[in-house]
């Protein structure tokens, strides 16, 4: 991947979301050194000039103080100004930006098969999230800006000492480029490997660290919590020379810097001396050029950060650059919940990632608005896949799928942690208290939450800590009465329970439910005879379509597993 190819995928969405204030604060940033310089550069003249005015009586009178000193004082406030406006203006649009590309980059891994991308992943695509993204912020407040600033300062040095001499002018603005430049260039490569070292060690140690406190007992019992505790420590380590290798860089640097300033200053310095001496130039106008020249490497230096930091930059760049180039999610249209079938799926082929081979080979089924379907077979049959296609978290490789809105119902309960009130309104965020309460107590919930002291405000542990297994999968049939949809898609939604508790949830489901569709993938019996039609999977294709009535259908259902 090209330096362009990385960068212009990051830059155009930085630049679509802020361009004017993103520009605005480089020119401001500019327009700070500037005054800097030229506030320096007009106070050392004007304090020259004052003193050797001040040797000659009838030139004292006749000096002009009040012109220098007011165009000193306008300096001052402009300088102070402009670096408040800069400081504001550039960390606002840098935070924007960065609000602004996490939600494309969540736009982009909320695609198909993100949930399961997540699962696998966790930790690295979290590290993209965070650690990446805010790389991001290098790229404009220590590259961009420092480097328009330095510039600028490049440019009204050699101005400056244009005006004086020609040579001069042109010989300290080239200088200023190609050593503070190319100090910033040659910093930024030799830092790029630790740097790079630096982003991977702490991916890797959040990585362990995370595995260390989740599995700390099956380590333990496994003999293995020393050697996890020495990956990590191995890992810290790496750490710590990547990090001493950048420090070494930094001291480097500002040694590079602080002689490419002395040589700046000694060159000026003879040069304006022999301009004096041939009385080219004033003493005066000698001092200006000796403080501006000791000013204009100044804004060069303020890049050395931004090279330090350039390699984690440019990795960052690289890891999201094909999420950032991809073009802004489209909303698909909304489902037509007015069609006959409530689903209808027509030669889908379908596979995961990684797979050879298709889960699902020109698959088609459809359901009519207010039936009810169970998807059963032997595992690996295709059941979750049928699912995960319906759900649009698996796009097919071919065939069309078409749905009416629809809502899932999971083996697995999402709870967070947070109260428990906002665990409901992840539904319907403008339902009201009663409209909770009524969905409560249609879920059999309504009397344990106001049991509870906080009631509806009760906070939650992480995965719905505080609630039982029943009491959780009942709080998720609840979120999902809130969600008004004429298509439920059940996935094993009594799975672990009791069965007291299993029969009381599919009761309640089986009442709530007139008037929906239904597609309930189960292997038990108890979740299969809520359906009026049992489609048997085998080896992704349908083996059988079985109604009720049928003798195939009570067959079938009495040879899923019992209660």
């Amino acid at each position: 991947m090209t330096l362009w190819n990385t960068l212009s995928p990051a830059l155009r969405a930085m630049l679509a979301t802020q361009l004017r204030p993103l520009l605005g604060g480089a020119l401001l940033a500019a327009l700070t050194v500037l005054t800097g310089m030229a506030l320096l550069g007009l106070s050392g003249w004007f304090i020259t000039a004052t003193a050797l005015a001040g040797l000659v009586p009838a030139t004292a009178f006749m000096f002009d103080v009040f012109a220098p000193s007011a165009g000193i004082r306008l300096l001052a406030v402009g300088r102070t100004g402009s670096r408040y406006a800069e400081r504001l203006l550039t960390h606002d649009a840098t935070f924007a930006v960065l609000a602004a590309l996490r939600v494309r980059l969540f736009r982009a891994w909320a695609g198909a098969d993100a949930a399961r991308a997540l699962l696998r992943q966790p930790a690295k695509l979290l590290f993209r999230l965070t650690a990446d993204l805010d790389a991001l912020e290098s790229l404009y407040l220590r590259l961009l800006v420092p480097a328009t600033a330095a510039l600028g300062a490049a440019v009204l040095a050699g101005l400056l000492l244009g005006f004086m001499h020609v040579g001069l002018g042109l010989g300290l603005a080239l200088w200023l480029v190609v050593s503070g430049g190319g100090l910033a260039v040659v910093t930024a490569r030799l830092a790029r490997r630790p740097a790079v070292q630096r982003a991977h060690g702490l991916e890797a140690l959040r990585a362990a660290t995370i595995d260390l406190v989740a599995g700390q007992t099956d380590l333990l019992m496994a003999g293995r919590l020393d050697a996890q505790r020495d990956a990590l420590a191995h890992i810290d380590l790496r750490l710590a020379q990547a990090d001493l290798a950048l420090n070494r860089l930094e001291t480097a640097a500002g040694v590079g810097y602080a002689a490419a300033s002395t040589v700046s200053l000694v060159a000026v310095l003879l040069a304006v001396g022999a301009l004096v001496g041939n009385e080219v130039i004033g003493v005066p106008g000698a001092a200006l050029a000796l403080l501006v020249a000791l000013t204009a490497v100044e804004p060069f230096a303020a890049l050395r950060r931004g090279a330090l930091d350039a390699g984690r930059t440019w990795l960052a760049l690289k890891r999201l650059a094909p999420r950032l180039a991809l073009a802004e999610v489209t909303v698909a249209t909304s489902p037509d919940d007015t069609d006959p079938l409530a689903l209808c799926l027509t030669a889908v082929v379908a596979r995961y990632p990684g797979s050879s081979a298709p889960t699902l080979a020109q698959f088609s089924l459809s359901i009519a608005a207010g039936e009810r379907v169970a998807l059963i077979g032997p595992s690996g049959a295709g059941k979750s896949t049928v699912l995960a296609v319906a759900t649009a978290e698996l796009t097919p490789d071919a065939g069309t799928v078409s749905a009416h809105t629809a809502c899932l119902l999971s083996q697995r309960t999402e709870l967070f942690q947070d109260s428990l009130r906002d665990n409901l309104l992840l539904a319907d965020p403008l339902a009201d208290d009663t409209r909770l309460w009524a969905v409560l107590q249609d879920a059999g919930l309504a009397d344990t939450v106001r049991a509870l002291a906080g009631g509806l405000d009760t906070p939650l542990g992480e995965g719905g800590l505080g609630l039982s297994g029943g009491q959780a999968r009942r709080l998720a049939l609840a979120r999902l009465l809130l969600r008004d949809t004429p298509l439920w898609i059940l996935d094993e939604p009594t799975e672990a329970l009791d069965l007291a508790t299993a029969h009381d949830v599919l009761q309640r489901l089986s009442h709530l439910a007139a008037g929906r569709s239904l597609l309930i993938a189960t292997h038990l019996r108890r979740e299969a005879a809520l359906a009026d039609r049992l489609v048997i999977l085998q080896a992704g294709r349908v083996k059988a379509d079985l109604r009720r009535g049928t003798p195939g259908f009570d067959a079938a259902l009495c040879a899923l597993r019992p209660d």
